[in-house]
Formats: structure tokens, sequence, C-alpha cells
């Protein structure tokens, strides 16, 4: 198993709000997440980097082995994390309508469990088909389902940023959760919006499916965003199963 990141400020923004991180709990289990941060001023930096440090410095003390556990302990984290972004935006002007995006997935033995809020993406690359694993909680993709907008009119509608779903700014919220078997030479891909609104599926397989190193492909991926024209910060994590397999 090998675990790639790298995140840049892209080409027109000033400030980089995306945040990630890895992380190894106390059973040698491993977690990679991205938070997106929205909010004007410093908030979005703020509430992103809130939410990778709280949770992973709080899974690195668990001892979780298993994804129904995890599932539990991460819907418990995220509840606590929406409480204490919410607090602090509450205690600064600035920070005032702070929260953030979050895809995450831990790596078990034989599976992963992928959760999100927002519109940050997790895919899998499985046997040449690379499909993605999450659902956005967005505006488009709420009409996408209705079947009021198609998905090729969503990639350029006006409101495609517009997120239905974040951590820190409603009262409640809860984390989707998807299972899934691990397989040999799966990987599994992790971004902010800022290289899916960018880069195209097949531009972002093809790069996955090369054979240089995962930074590497982080570096080609981030470099295809910002020629397109780097409109936001772009984040990406590469997980790489290699032979290894499920038991």
């Amino acid at each position: 198993m090998q675990i790639a990141y790298r995140t840049a400020i892209g080409e027109r923004r000033t400030d980089n709000e995306d945040n990630v991180g890895t992380f190894t709990n106390q059973a040698g289990v491993n977690l990679a997440i991205i938070a997106d941060g929205i909010g004007g001023n410093q908030g979005g930096d703020v509430a992103s980097e809130m939410a990778v440090s709280h949770i992973g410095h709080a899974f690195e003390a668990t001892t979780l082995t298993d994804y129904e556990t995890a599932s539990d302990w991460l819907q418990e984290q995220i509840e606590t994390e929406n409480q204490t972004i919410r607090e602090r935006s509450q205690q600064f002007e600035d920070l005032m309508g702070m929260g953030t995006t979050v895809v995450l997935t831990m790596i078990f033995q034989s599976a992963y469990l992928i959760g999100n809020i927002g519109d940050s993406r997790a895919y899998l690359l499985r046997d040449h088909q690379f499909t993605q694993v999450t659902e956005d909680h967005s505006l488009v993709n709420e009409l996408v389902k209705r079947g009021e907008l198609s998905k090729q009119a969503a990639k350029v509608h006006p409101q495609k940023n517009v997120i239905t779903r974040s951590l820190g700014i409603d009262k409640q919220v809860t984390i989707d959760l998807r299972y899934l078997k691990l397989a040999a030479n799966d990987q599994i891909l992790l971004c902010s919006d800022g290289l899916t609104n960018m880069v195209s599926d097949d531009q972002i397989q093809a790069v996955l499916e090369t054979e240089q190193s995962l930074l590497a492909k982080c570096d080609q991926l981030i470099a295809l965003a910002n020629e397109a024209g780097g409109l936001d910060n772009i984040t990406v994590v590469i997980i790489d199963n290699g032979s290894e397999g499920a038991d």
C-alpha cells in the first residue's frame, strides 16, 4: 500500500484553503483526508485545517480495525467537529460562516471505508474502470438527480460550486459512508473540486494508468488543472493497493 498527496494554490487564488493529511492509528490502519474550506477572509482555511488536524489526530489515538466500528466513530467525530467549527466561527467576526467539505478514506486489511461531505470526491480505478465513488452534495447534482439538468450542463452551470452540505455551517450534519472490498491493483483518488472542475475523468484516468510514481502522478494532475486555468486550489491524494488485494 502506497499513499501520496499534493496540494497547490492554483493560478487564480491568493490563498490555499484546501488542507490534506494522512494518519495511521494504533492498529496500523491508514486514514487519508482532504478538506476544501469555504467562507470569506481566512475562514475557509481555518475550517479545513481544523477538520483535517482534529479528525486525523483523534484517529491516531484509536485502535479501530473494522469498518463497522469505524463508521460509528467517524460519525461521532463529524458531529463533534461540526460543533467545534461552528463555535469557533461564532467567536470571531472574520470567521463567521466558515465551513469545509470533507472527503476521506480509511484503509483496512480487506476493505476501504470512504466518506464525504460536500463536493470533494473519491474515485476508484479498478481493472481499467474509473468510477466516482462519492456523490456530490451540490445544487447541480440535485438538479441532475431530478432530471432537470444533464451531467454535461452541470459541468458548466453558473452555480456548479454551490454545495448543499458542509461541515461547520448547519447545526446537524452527517457524512455519507461507503464500504468497498479491497482488490489487487486498486487506485483510490481523493480530490478537491479544483481538480475535477478543470480536468476530465478520461484525463485523470490516463494519468493514473501511467507507470510513474504516485507523487509524479499527483504533480501531473495538478499541472493539468493549472494548464486548464487553475481557477481554484487543487488537492489530490492517490492510494495504490499494488498487488496486495484482499485476504
